[in-house]
């Protein structure tokens, strides 16, 4: 199965401005650039070739790729596109402090469907199913090397991280993505793995796969007491096992 990694794009005008852009056409800012920039600098430096460069189509996250991933070949993919927020788009985040839905956005989001707008519920099972299929068609072309690298926004990785962990979506605000960070998730027969979660500094090269004849039999098996690592930092077969709520949203 693909490694997936899950790319928030870089700061924009409307995260430093503290509204909430929405399917608004909120551009980087320039430390929103600078952070596209250094993701790509250390993916690059782990010698890390995605098979498939997968993007939201809203602006932000093709000018993060653009600077992540200069020359790359990038499909825009609908499903993991930002929320749409409907009428709370482009409004600033303190005054949607005060609107009731606020409370129910923080505590039972699967149950809310913004006004004008997109059930939260919806964002999730859409963003879930482009990413496993999207891993599905990497794995097809390249095996258990392929490589999935996947722009998107705050909320939608948020999601696809709690399906990951088997977390109810009312539970998703516990998770945080920063601008700029990388998540990573393997997904196996049994089970996904969460291998890193909102990473804006550490070296990447453990997610590099083996060349072909050195990798492992990838197992949907966890690893007894945690294992001791390995040179591809993804789960394998046991016995050689190693083992942004709306307040930054864009």
């Amino acid at each position: 199965m693909a490694t997936v990694i899950l790319l928030r794009h870089g700061r924009t005008t409307s995260n430093a401005g503290g509204t909430l852009a929405g399917h608004q056409p909120t551009e980087l800012d320039d430390a929103g650039r600078a952070q596209a920039v250094a993701a790509g600098a250390r993916l690059s430096a782990a010698g890390i070739v995605p098979t498939l460069v997968l993007s939201s189509p809203l602006i932000r996250c093709r000018q993060t790729i653009d600077a992540a991933m200069p020359g790359a070949t990038v499909v825009d993919e609908p499903g993991l596109m930002e929320c749409d927020y409907g009428d709370w788009s482009g409004q600033a985040l303190k005054t949607l402090a005060k609107d009731p839905l606020w409370k129910v956005v923080q505590a039972h989001p699967s149950a809310v469907v913004f006004p004008g707008g997109e059930a939260m519920a919806a964002m999730s099972t859409r963003a879930v199913a482009a990413i496993r299929a999207a891993d599905a068609r990497a794995t097809a072309v390249a095996g258990d090397g392929a490589i999935v690298l996947a722009c998107s926004h705050g909320d939608v990785i948020k999601a696809i991280v709690a399906d990951a962990l088997g977390m109810h979506l009312d539970l998703f605000q516990r998770i945080s993505v920063d601008p700029g960070s990388i998540t990573v998730i393997r997904y196996t027969p049994l089970r996904p793995f969460l291998i890193r979660v909102n990473d804006v500094g550490s070296d990447l090269s453990g997610l590099k796969p083996p060349k072909k004849g050195r990798r492992k039999r990838v197992s949907s098996d966890a690893a007894v007491g945690g294992g001791a690592g390995d040179d591809s930092g993804l789960p394998t077969a046991p016995g050689v096992a190693a083992g942004d709520g709306l307040r930054s949203v864009s």
